[in-house]
């Protein structure tokens, strides 16, 4: 099969196409590592989790607020600040672990708070 000289080429044209993937694969690799270890710093800088945090603290408590006007439940609010508590205790130990658990935690319970917010909403059949 391979004797004849529309195989080999097609073997050649493989192994070519083959050959650019690898090329491309090896220059994309470097490409995106390089740019993501140059952003990590980015990423990591103490200033995105400050911004990060004083957005969510403005924007839960203007949201998790109205809802308590309009629905008079406080267990969201209350879950939200706790939330909110926990995310920003992750602004006091160092980055690594603790800092991640901790921010995560923070999250899920202000996204909690959010969707114990909306249902709360439905409950009372506010649909504001």
């Amino acid at each position: 099969m391979l004797n004849t000289a529309k195989n080999r080429v097609r073997l050649d044209r493989l192994a070519i196409g083959l050959s650019a993937l690898c090329a491309v694969h090896c220059v994309a690799t470097v490409l995106l590592l390089g740019a993501l270890s140059s952003l990590g710093h980015f990423f990591a800088a103490p200033i995105i989790h400050e911004v990060g945090l004083a957005l969510a603290i403005l924007i839960g408590a203007v949201a998790l607020g109205a809802g308590l006007r309009r629905h008079r439940a406080l267990f969201p609010l209350v879950t939200g600040g706790i939330g909110l508590a926990v995310m920003g205790s992750a602004l006091l130990v160092p980055h690594g672990v603790s800092e991640s658990v901790l921010t995560v935690l923070g999250v899920s319970l202000v996204a909690i708070a959010h969707m114990l917010n909306i249902r709360a909403d439905s409950q009372t059949g506010c649909a504001c």
